[in-house]
């Protein structure tokens, strides 16, 4: 089946337009806007889940000839980060099509997949498609971009039922990896738990032109979040990353140094010089990371601040748990800063994983054909597909592209300016997607 890439495309510039900005704030988001659109587009109304007003989801399901086959689950979140207009080649909320691209706030994060789903989705609910075995849903949810709470968080716990499934297609696909012994396209199978944390300072308030005898909360939490961000972060070869070197297949001494942790910083400074997207990317894939993003402190320029607060984004390899990151904290920090210093959970997760193995498996492989291999990848960011492998389900994050994009390049569009995305990339996923639905239960 070839779906034409011009049709995900316009789902695509209406998805962007719709500006679902997630901000993190419960009245963001807005994504009944986008829930409108995919309903317009596949002409039947979904099960709407809206556990805040707008911050609506999705569910359509297409039931199976037989009811004791497997459930497959396409996943994919409409909501956004905010942007900068400033930064980007053309305004992020305008859909901009220019010599094959499409532009915008989400277009590779992850819209571009959410639209590609729908369209293959469309294929079976109109029945276009041969019917399928079991059940297949779609599921267009809100706030992925602030950890699932008002979204696929909030649905698991409180409508399991509905959403549970045996096999689940998400995000991230990406291009293929760059490789002498052929094509090999990149499977996520595994994720790092975002661990986000929230560290205060307390301080005693005074006039701003007589700090003697004040404390100013905002200096020791300066200095916290400064050894925070120049300590070493500790360094860990996982199962996960030695089963994507193996795929990945580099020159033999580059894959030896990629799996020696005395060896790995010194390989990813040498990536640098040729790919530093990709080079960014295996450095996150095999350290805990630690990164200082938020600072707020003080009420007015004549006012010593009592309070100060930072968000720190976290994110924990698998084996890495909430003691091992607490006690890499309090390290990094010193024992002195540690007292004056409170630190509190803004969420905690592990890193989960499914097995590269299995119905599911062979049926992207067969769909991305025997000139190319797969690769199980485990990528550093977190996806909604933790909410269902930590009960029992199979979940990969797909997609296939064209070469106009390559692997680090497009990974460092994510949040950044610039999204942006081909049209041949598009029909390319879409077309991967209804194929491996295709393939699940023959």
């Amino acid at each position: 089946m070839t779906i034409p890439a011009s049709e995900v495309g316009d789902l695509l510039v209406a998805l962007i337009r719709n500006e679902c900005v997630n901000d993190g704030s419960p009245d963001s988001g807005h994504e009944a806007r986008s829930v409108e659109t995919i309903t317009e587009y596949l002409g039947v109304a979904g099960r709407l889940f809206e556990p805040h007003p707008g911050r609506q989801s999705a569910l359509w399901r297409v039931r199976g000839t037989d009811p004791d086959a497997p459930s497959l689950m396409l996943l994919g979140h409409t909501d956004v980060v905010p942007a900068n207009p400033a930064t980007w080649t053309h305004p992020p909320f305008s859909g901009e099509r220019s010599g094959g691209w499409i532009w915008g706030r989400g277009a590779v994060d992850m819209l571009n997949v959410t639209a590609a789903m729908a369209a293959a989705f469309k294929r079976v609910l109109d029945g276009t498609a041969h019917p399928p075995e079991g059940d297949v849903i779609f599921l267009a949810v809100a706030d992925e971009e602030a950890a699932g709470t008002l979204g696929a968080r909030w649905i698991t716990e409180n409508h399991w039922d509905d959403v549970a499934c045996d096999y689940l297609l998400t995000e991230v696909g990406a291009p293929a990896l760059p490789t002498s012994v052929g094509t090999a396209i990149p499977v996520t199978v595994a994720e790092k738990g975002p661990n986000w944390r929230r560290l205060k300072g307390k301080g005693i308030s005074g006039h701003g032109s007589q700090p003697y005898g004040t404390l100013n909360a905002i200096v020791p939490l300066a200095e916290a979040i400064t050894r925070l961000a120049e300590t070493p972060m500790p360094v860990d070869v996982t199962d996960e990353w030695r089963a994507f070197v193996a795929g990945w297949a580099p020159e033999s001494d580059l894959a030896e140094a990629l799996l020696d942790v005395d060896r790995l910083d010194e390989a990813i400074d040498l990536i640098t010089l040729d790919d530093p997207g990709f080079a960014r990317w295996i450095h996150a894939c095999t350290h805990l990371t630690v990164t200082p993003t938020v600072l707020h402190g003080g009420v007015k320029s004549n006012v010593v601040p009592d309070s100060a607060v930072a968000s720190v984004d976290i994110r924990a390899l698998p084996g890495q748990d909430t003691a091992s990151i607490l006690d890499h904290l309090r390290k990094a920090i010193g024992p002195a800063l540690a007292e004056e210093i409170e630190i509190e959970a803004i969420t905690e997760a592990g890193a989960s994983s499914s097995v590269a193995s299995g119905p599911l498996w062979e049926a992207i492989g067969g769909a991305v054909g025997a000139e190319a291999r797969l690769v199980p990848t485990m990528i550093p960011v977190a996806t909604d597909a933790r909410f269902w492998r930590s009960r029992g389900t199979v979940a990969y994050g797909i997609g296939l592209y064209d070469d106009s994009v390559a692997f680090g390049e497009f990974l460092g569009m994510f949040h950044g300016a610039d999204e942006r995305i081909t049209e041949a990339s598009l029909g390319l996923t879409a077309d991967l997607i209804a194929d491996v639905i295709g393939r699940l239960w023959s």
